[in-house]
């Protein structure tokens, strides 16, 4: 699959789709179980990346290619840092091997770990010699990405001691740290967030119990952003819960301004357009920072001016993603600006220029924002399969719901 065109005939959406559970819930819970092999897990992600994560927990070789998979770096580093005897070299993709990681390592390095970087200093790929670590406490960062906070949270339960994070400055991304409290409470460990404090008691076993994993809200959001651009829509998807533990469950609450109305029927979400949107949004998305493509997408659509800030963690993803939006937006007649934390979009007076060709930058959410705007007018997304990272099912599902999805010739 390289490019695929767009269109919508009719511009009103009806039907039903299922996702599958929630990428950051599974790449959590993935690695609990590895540590506690009593967890039994339902509705995991279908995605790359926690297939990257399965395979990587179960490989037995001595180099470990994630791929673009980042979570999947993270979490393994200190996973298998914390193996005394295990030997492995973790790599990925040329991106891969372009995002830091130089924070985590030394925070696994400050608790005795031996982690050695075979290229570059601060990244990918590392040589990971696991030992039994010597404290019980660690200072780290607050504005850096919550998965290297989480990564050091999951594996806490089974160091001697548990572990004391601290935590220095303004916290990034609190709702995902409150996630992995949540998800290492429900498993059985003993686990607290307060202030600027996490503390994860050591826990030999846990009992045996099943976990279902919540499906993704970040998977959600483009049909959020489907039913604000549609002329008519009434769209259901499963299976969610109204106290998710998500971060980017605040989509509800954010498209209500966009002409979206949410309700719950036990665990479908049911998305319903209305008439009622705001011409300008204003949104600190320091919290939920995935969805912010999504949003700036919708906006454009429908001709609504916005100004989004918190977006620093942006820049370190699979691309720079505020530069990618600023690229591709203005290539279909975008008025926006970018900076090194925010970005800030006019209101569109003018039409949408039509059959613009995407680039996606081998991120899959870059592919799944933009896709919305065939609602609008035929558009093409180049490298279309990136999707299959965190939504595989992604191209069928808009079939599903009315869109020509055509090959591009």
């Amino acid at each position: 699959m390289s490019t695929l065109r767009l269109t919508h005939s009719t511009q009103k959406l009806s039907g039903s789709c299922q996702l599958t559970g929630s990428k950051s819930e599974s790449n959590r819970l993935l690695i609990l179980q590895a540590l506690f092999p009593e967890l039994a897990l339902k509705n995991l992600s279908n995605s790359d990346d926690t297939q990257a994560m399965q395979d990587g927990l179960a490989s037995e070789k001595d180099i470990i290619d994630i791929g673009h998979a980042g979570t999947t770096m993270r979490f393994l580093t200190s996973y298998f840092a914390t193996k005394p005897g295990v030997e492995k070299e973790l790599t990925g993709s040329k991106r891969m091997q372009e995002r830091p990681i130089k924070l985590l390592v030394d925070a696994l390095t400050a608790m005795g770990a031996h982690i050695a970087y075979t290229k570059n200093e601060g990244y990918p790929p590392l040589r990971i010699t696991g030992k039994q670590m010597r404290t019980d406490r660690i200072e780290l960062a607050a504005n850096v990405s919550s998965q290297y906070i989480t990564s050091l949270m999951l594996v806490a339960p089974k160091l001697p001691q548990g572990l004391v994070i601290e935590l220095k400055g303004e916290i990034t991304s609190i709702p995902y740290i409150n996630m992995t409290c949540s998800l290492l409470q429900k498993v059985g460990v003993q686990a607290s967030f307060s202030g600027q404090t996490i503390r994860v008691l050591p826990q030999e076993k846990i009992t045996p119990k099943t976990i279902t994993v919540e499906s993704d809200w970040s998977s959600a959001s483009y049909h959020f952003s489907m039913v604000a651009l549609a002329a008519d829509a009434e769209v259901s998807i499963n299976s969610f819960v109204a106290d998710s533990l998500q971060g980017d469950s605040v989509l509800a609450e954010i498209y209500t301004q966009l002409g979206v109305q949410t309700t719950f029927d036990g665990h479908t979400l049911k998305l319903t357009k209305s008439r009622n949107r705001q011409p300008h949004i204003s949104l600190d998305l320091i919290k939920a920072p995935d969805i912010a493509q999504t949003i700036v997408v919708t906006c454009f659509g429908l001709g609504v001016s916005c100004d989004l800030t918190g977006l620093h963690t942006l820049k370190i993803k699979e691309t720079d993603r505020l530069v990618a939006l600023e690229n591709e937006l203005t290539k279909l007649g975008a008025h926006i600006r970018v900076t090194q934390d925010s970005l800030h979009l006019e209101a569109r007076k003018t039409p949408i220029i039509p059959d613009v060709a995407i680039d996606t930058y081998h991120d899959h959410r870059m592919a799944m924002a933009f896709a919305p705007l065939g609602l609008c007018v035929p558009i093409r997304i180049n490298d279309a399969a990136v999707v299959s990272k965190s939504y595989p099912s992604f191209w069928e599902d808009l079939k599903l719901l009315g869109f020509l999805v055509e090959t591009n010739k």
